[in-house]
């Protein structure tokens, strides 16, 4: 008993010596582990070029569809709401992002700056000159979409947010005019390799934040609101003038009480589950499918589709690089198949023939006859018994 005693401090003293060398370990192996995510390479290039697509799709879009009502809404007819002599929002007041602002009295003008805003989001789109053209397109859309304070929402939010974070990654890295011209020649970048990565995947890091807070808090609270709780939450836009873009689909979703209730809750889950199925592959595919069937029937059936198509294009950064090139490469072969089908028959019915050959015989090489004589066949002699 007294030897033991004698031996259980230096045994307490071994285990916590191995347990901060266990630690030292873990927290070494978590630094190097994060430097090398960091600096190593530019992660999600694709998802992000996506992103970049969808984004610039969204603002294309918007201006297309507003183009008609555009001097009503944001122009010199919006100046029965009192914003072009004092505007609600901050932004018109600084000289930066007030280009819409100054012009709104000359239809000519603000005509013009709409189509100029118009073709920087098809280039953003089409990831031309991203450079030069992402700067601009963020401060001009700024300057346009803070003309009538009215007619925003929190998907502008997102949207400015997003624009701000692509200055200082690289979403024109793939499936973009940049990336081809860059495959022809090699650009370095201006900063050093390891800078020029290291903001790239914060910017990653940035955007996954954003929607973690986004999605956790909207759940969050939704779960305090009376009719999420009892499960009639979505019934009730849907039934308004407003949001009921589509009265036939909104009676046929809103027709059965339980599957009311069901994406009632389930959104609530989603929401706040989302941070977590990003954690593992099979529970992150599910989150995204979830999610996306979410902003999906937002656009649909209330009437957002472009607050839907934005918020879809930042959760593709979610989806690797790996999941993205297989996907490509489907639809590449998909499209070479179609193309090359005459010469593929060809070649495979060469191919056959040189199987289903009695026997073998010798090939000609570079259209020169073989020197070699074709070995003669042997008989087989059965011996005598």
């Amino acid at each position: 008993m007294s030897s033991l005693i004698r031996r259980a401090p230096r045994a307490i003293g071994s285990l916590i010596a191995l347990l901060f060398t266990t630690l030292g370990r873990i927290v070494a192996n978590t630094w190097f582990w994060v430097e090398a995510w960091l600096l190593d390479t530019k992660k999600s290039l694709y998802g992000l070029a996506v992103t970049r697509i969808l984004i610039g799709l969204t603002g294309a879009g918007l201006l297309a569809t507003n183009y008609s009502s555009r001097l009503y809404t944001f122009g010199s007819g919006s100046a029965w709401n009192g914003e072009l002599a004092e505007p609600v929002s901050d932004f018109p007041k600084i000289w930066l992002f007030s280009w819409f602002h100054q012009v709104a009295g000359n239809d000519a003008l603000f005509t013009l700056l709409y189509i100029v805003l118009f073709a920087l989001a098809i280039a953003m789109m089409l990831g031309w000159r991203l450079k030069i053209v992402l700067p601009v397109y963020f401060v001009l859309w700024i300057s346009f979409i803070e003309m009538n304070d009215a007619v925003g929402d929190q998907g502008d939010n997102m949207y400015r947010i997003v624009l701000l974070l692509m200055l200082f990654a690289d979403p024109a890295a793939r499936w973009s005019l940049d990336a081809r011209r860059r495959a022809k020649k090699d650009f370095p970048t201006i900063p050093p390799r390891e800078i020029s990565n290291l903001l790239h995947n914060l910017v990653l890091v940035a955007l996954t934040a954003q929607v973690i807070f986004v999605y956790a808090s909207g759940g969050l609270f939704k779960a305090g609101g009376k009719p999420w709780q009892d499960g009639s939450a979505v019934y009730t836009p849907l039934m308004t003038e407003r949001f009921g873009t589509w009265p036939i689909l909104s009676e046929l979703v809103t027709a059965w009480g339980p599957a009311v209730a069901a994406i009632s809750w389930g959104s609530i889950i989603l929401q706040i589950a989302f941070p977590f199925m990003l954690l593992t592959r099979p529970t992150r595919i599910v989150a995204l499918l979830g999610i996306m069937s979410f902003h999906i029937g937002i656009g649909v059936l209330m009437g957002l589709p472009w607050f839907s198509l934005a918020m879809i294009g930042i959760d593709f950064i979610f989806i690797r690089d790996a999941s993205w090139m297989r996907a490509s490469a489907l639809v590449r072969g998909a499209f070479l198949d179609d193309e090359a089908a005459p010469e593929k028959q060809a070649k495979q019915a060469a191919e056959a023939d040189d199987i289903t050959a009695s026997a073998p015989k010798p090939r000609p090489t570079d259209g020169a006859p073989s020197k070699k004589k074709p070995a003669k066949a042997r008989v087989p002699v059965r011996s005598a018994k």
